[in-house]
């Protein structure tokens, strides 16, 4: 893409409503626009890298065994009586009522109305176990929505939900979905630890929450230094065996936030091994066994043809909100440093003089080589001067950065920038490109 074509309205200014990072540079990259409070457009830099996010969290889901659907995001109130929640919910669901009168809500979650999908469609035993999932836009009407994305009332969520004949079943499903997650933030190049959570409105008697560590973030956490050296992208997964070994050991060691915080179990961990940080909550698990299945009706006839109610879990993951996340997390005082994985856009290509004979050939030659490659650059061939393509580059973070100017043309090079350490060097133009296509 070049520039010159791409929607991309940068801030050289931080907005004064902007109070955290990942908002701030959001705001002044060009990624977002807020059409409300708490509601944000998502122009074409930030759409790319909420795709790219999005696109993971799906292939893992669908690595674990997950099958996809998509549900609506208007929901009818009376599912949510069966349920008891309609009433209990509070302020933050926004009612409608439609022209005809009936009670409709836009969904803050989905336990209800995939729990209505199930039983109308599962009537055996045979027919479990299922795990689905949907990538959605959600609305919770918080009283004060602030930091950006990060809590805002209109979101992307990935939910997904398991259905079982028994707890051991259920366990199970609980677990793929844990080790699921871990190797979902991995790929994002995040390190998530699993803390033990309350269960909040959702309900049940299990939970996890996944935290990375970041200066910036919402809660306060302890945990074992051994957590941030676990790595779960070394593990051979097999999603059909027994997982529950591979989850003792992400849960062996001391994890809490603030609200489960254990000061005298902390205070054994020795020294050297005790972490307190800030953490970002990017995504959370239940298991609540029989809590919307028993009073919705989600029965199946077991083996002996007896009457089973399933047992149920849910699973979330803020799409939208690890956007601001993984910029909290990796950032410097010049920008964004997005990993490879969900750069919205892995090469940034400078043009440091526009209209040289030259200079332009080699910027377009090196441009048209790497999209035949299937390489995304963006290629910044607008006429502002260098020191201003070097800090749109660095603010926009692609993961590397080519320069060509008058004096590497002449000399039969072009210099690289890697984004995250700032380490530059020469290459020729066919260096570059078996680099950067490697």
């Amino acid at each position: 893409m070049r520039l010159s074509r791409l929607l991309l309205p940068i801030l050289k200014e931080t907005p004064a409503e902007a109070q955290i990072v990942s908002h701030q540079l959001m705001l002044r990259a060009g990624m977002v626009r807020q059409s409300s409070a708490g509601i944000y457009s998502w122009l074409p830099l930030g759409h790319r890298v909420l795709r790219k996010i999005e696109a993971i969290v799906r292939e893992e889901q669908d690595r674990a065994g997950c099958q996809e659907l998509l549900m609506p995001t208007i929901q009818p109130a009376e599912l949510w009586r069966e349920s008891g929640r309609y009433d209990d919910y509070g302020k933050e669901m926004l009612r409608i009522r439609d022209r005809h009168e009936r009670d409709m809500l836009y969904g803050p979650t989905n336990e209800e109305l995939i729990t209505d999908i199930v039983r109308s469609s599962v009537k055996s035993y045979r027919d479990v176990p299922k795990l689905l999932y949907h990538i959605q836009w959600k609305f919770r009407d918080e009283v004060r929505p602030r930091f950006g994305v990060m809590r805002g009332r209109e979101f992307l969520m990935k939910d997904s939900y398991s259905f079982d004949l028994d707890y051991a079943s259920a366990r199970h499903a609980y677990n793929k979905m844990f080790v699921c997650y871990l190797r979902t933030f991995a790929r994002m190049g995040l390190k998530a630890i699993p803390m033990q959570a309350d269960t909040g409105p959702i309900g049940g008697d299990l939970s996890h929450e996944f935290i990375i560590l970041a200066p910036t973030g919402e809660s306060q956490v302890y945990c074992h230094r051994d957590l941030l050296d676990l790595d779960i992208m070394k593990e051979a997964i097999d999603y059909d065996r027994d997982l529950q070994p591979l989850v003792d050991r992400w849960t062996a060691s001391y994890a809490a936030t603030d609200e489960k915080h254990d000061p005298a179990r902390f205070a054994g961990i020795p020294a050297d091994k005790q972490v307190t940080a800030r953490g970002i909550e990017v995504g959370h698990i239940f298991y609540f066994g029989t809590k919307y299945s028993r009073p919705m009706g989600a029965v199946v006839a077991g083996a002996n043809g007896e009457p089973v109610t399933l047992e149920m879990g849910s699973y979330g993951i803020g799409v939208s909100r690890l956007v601001g996340a993984i910029i909290e997390a990796s950032h410097d005082q010049h920008g964004i440093i997005w990993p490879d994985s969900v750069a919205p856009y892995r090469v940034a290509l400078l043009n440091l003089k526009r209209g040289d004979t030259a200079v332009d050939k080699a910027c377009d030659d090196l441009y048209a080589s790497l999209q035949l490659a299937g390489i995304e650059v963006l290629y910044d061939d607008s006429e502002e001067r260098a020191g201003a393509k070097f800090a749109a580059a660095d603010l926009i973070g692609a993961p590397i950065q080519v320069m060509i100017g008058p004096r590497g043309v002449k000399s039969g090079v072009i210099e690289l920038k890697i984004r995250a350490t700032g380490k530059r060097f020469d290459l020729s133009p066919e260096a570059a490109v078996a680099y950067l296509t490697a």
